[in-house]
């Protein structure tokens, strides 16, 4: 049986901790779904299309990578995808009281396992907020974020120039 995970997030943008851990994880499952959660009651900086399409140009060479978008609980979409695996990354402590509180109503609920793995400790300082606000004061983004990211930040950065003339 294929071992799969769910690796679910906003990835508003995706970061190279994002990165790390999907790469370490592809040692441990045959596929991992990344799965961006859609919330209408959340402000974000990329519209869906375009984090949707920085994930998949990431990861085009890798054929054990799907991105997939959801609506409501990360279980339920786990169940549709046959999946019993949730992946997370971990950067600080702060994160495991977080990530541990929802695993453990995710196994309660519905026996999904989740695997966390920490971020590699020269990236375990990036977050997306802090690479927003890095665009937002249009500071240099290219060693938090993907190469597919840049340019679209730097475009983002202009039109937030222009709205403040």
């Amino acid at each position: 049986m294929k071992r799969k995970a769910v690796f679910p997030g906003s990835f508003d943008p995706i970061t190279l901790g994002h990165y790390d851990i999907i790469e370490r994880g592809l040692t441990l499952f045959d596929e991992i779904i990344l799965a961006i959660g859609v919330n209408s009651d959340k402000k974000y900086m990329f519209s869906l299309e375009q984090r949707k399409q920085f994930l998949e140009d990431t990861f085009k060479d890798e054929p054990r990578i799907k991105v997939m978008t959801y609506k409501g609980l990360t279980i339920d979409f786990c169940k549709e995808q046959e999946s019993e695996f949730i992946l997370r990354g971990l950067r600080n402590p702060g994160d495991f009281e977080f990530e541990k509180a929802i695993a453990h109503t995710n196994r309660k609920l519905s026996g999904i396992e989740t695997v966390f793995l920490l971020t590699s400790s020269g990236k375990s300082y990036i977050s997306s907020s802090i690479v927003r606000d890095v665009i937002r004061n249009g500071g240099d983004c290219s060693g938090l974020v993907p190469d597919v990211v840049e340019p679209c930040a730097i475009k983002i950065w202009k039109e937030i120039q222009a709205k403040a003339k």
